[in-house]
């Protein structure tokens, strides 16, 4: 188990009041999700930035250095894998996708469709679709979608730096269909950590923190949006820019989000806000668990890596009034580098890997692969939260006992936000506690409805559930889980 000292020890040396309580739970976890590391040659120095399934139960890598791996024996219960290289001399495979026979590779400077002509196992044509964006700086990171069912692969550029306007569209995000032709359908990312359909099929980004982020988050990206960070402005000017529109009002410094939403049509917020450390420092690779319950009682939600920690998050999303909104959850600790990609295998497991190689890591191996399997046991877990006109449905993956869940002081809610400005970060503020008034039961036991008096549109909704307990008395794995409410709904 990571214990809290080792966590600020491996975490850029940051004063231990700043980390926020980790979630020490990784003991705990493990008898419900085990990890089981997936041996990979030390020689290979796999560092896996993309992951793909294969229609054939294999499952493809894309890594940092340039390769595409195709990997088998990932679901046997002691894999023993086998690796062939497919292609390889790219550049950051950060985006990964395969249809029709063909990989689509998102590269630092292109989206390439690769294939095999001759059977033999290896690429042997490369096809340039599109490289509107070029490339002149190290720091320009392109992140890109699966192939989507229409074909087309969705693309978002981080900027070259924080602060300025380095290079073409730098902060736009593209759909770019397969034949090549590239569409701008966002604006004002600022650092991507990932591209990929959230539950309901809708394209959404992960952003990290920085300026006008004042934590890491999940976006919708909303064609024609911004997404909150105006210095790449000046890609307006361009073609594929000018195509969007005109430039959107610039954001007050040291607003709130909410108020700029309202004053500039096209702002975006987030969908959910992963409060910093605490849910994460760095979030990547959002994928869907489409496994059938061969992973547990979380079908049909969003999990998320985070690089800096080394953790695996849950997350769902939900449409109220035509704004994104919904929460994020803890699921695993204690992975051995930083997540840059997660994927689920034909077996129903989920394979995650990265690198500890240019920011700090919470994890402190250099390359590897693990694999998150289900034990088979239920966790007492919050399964999910919704957003009602009076409060918010809460459903466990356990039957709740009716003492302890019926009793509105066991549900401790409180509420923040963040300065919404060009400064790096924010500090929560605008704190607000809300009052549970009354709690209504499923007849099963496992959904609890709460009227709560306080809600506040644009505020992250803190729950606290320590002094719940299940029906057979055990609590749960993980108390705590944070809302994002932009919209109260309307019925």
């Amino acid at each position: 188990m990571i214990t809290r000292a080792l966590a600020v020890a491996l975490s850029a040396a940051l004063p231990a009041q700043e980390l926020g309580d980790m979630w020490g739970t990784a003991a705990a976890e493990s008898e419900f999700y085990r990890i089981v590391d997936v041996p990979v040659p030390d020689a290979l120095a796999l560092e896996a930035g993309s992951m793909c399934p294969l229609p054939d139960g294999r499952l493809a890598i894309g890594t940092r250095r340039g390769e595409i791996l195709i990997v088998s024996g990932m679901d046997a219960v002691r894999p023993k894998i086998e690796i062939t290289t497919f292609a390889s001399g790219l550049d950051e495979v950060l985006g990964l996708g395969y249809r029709d026979g063909a990989f689509y590779a998102t590269q630092q400077t292109e989206l390439t469709r690769i294939t095999d002509h001759n059977g033999d196992g290896r690429a042997d044509r490369f096809d340039n679709l599109c490289d509107v964006w070029g490339f002149e700086h190290y720091h320009e990171f392109a992140w890109g979608s699966p192939v989507q069912p229409d074909g087309s692969v969705w693309v978002a550029l981080g900027l070259s730096s924080s602060y300025h306007y380095k290079a073409d569209y730098r902060g736009f995000a593209f759909r770019i269909t397969a034949d090549g032709q590239a569409t701008a359908v966002a604006s004002g990312v600022r650092s991507a950590g990932g591209v990929a359909p959230n539950e309901h099929g809708e394209m959404f980004y992960v952003e990290s923190q920085g300026p006008w982020n004042g934590s890491c988050s999940l976006k919708h990206l909303r064609p024609g949006g911004f997404m909150g960070h105006p210095v790449c402005f000046p890609g307006y000017d361009l073609p594929l820019g000018k195509a969007m529109g005109p430039r959107p009002t610039e954001p007050e410094h040291r607003s709130r989000l909410l108020t700029e939403v309202e004053r500039v049509a096209e702002l975006v917020p987030y969908a959910v806000v992963f409060p910093y450390r605490r849910m994460g420092q760095s979030i990547t690779a959002p994928r869907v668990d489409r496994t059938g319950g061969r992973f547990g009682p979380f079908e049909n939600q969003l999990f998320l890596g985070d690089y800096s920690l080394s953790l695996v998050m849950r997350a769902t999303t939900e449409l109220v009034d035509g704004v994104w909104q919904g929460a994020c959850y803890p699921f695993r600790e204690g992975l051995g580098n930083g997540i840059l990609a997660v994927e689920f295998t034909a077996g129903g497991k989920l394979l995650t890997g990265g690198t500890n190689r240019g920011w700090p890591v919470r994890g402190n191996r250099h390359h590897c692969l693990e694999r998150i399997e289900w034990t088979g046991k239920v966790p007492f877990e919050i399964e999910r939260i919704t957003a009602r006109p009076d409060g918010f449905r809460v459903t466990f993956t356990q039957p709740v006992d009716e003492r302890t869940a019926g009793d509105p002081a066991t549900y401790r809610l409180s509420t923040f936000t963040h300065i919404f400005q060009k400064f790096y970060g924010s500090p929560e503020v605008d704190q607000t506690t809300p009052t549970v008034k009354t709690v209504t039961l499923s007849p099963d036991g496992r959904t609890v409805d709460l009227v709560v008096d306080g809600l506040v549109a644009g505020h992250v909704h803190e729950f606290d559930l320590a002094p719940l307990r299940a029906r057979t008395g055990g609590e749960l794995l993980h108390t705590f889980a944070f809302y994002t409410l932009n919209k109260i709904p309307l019925q």
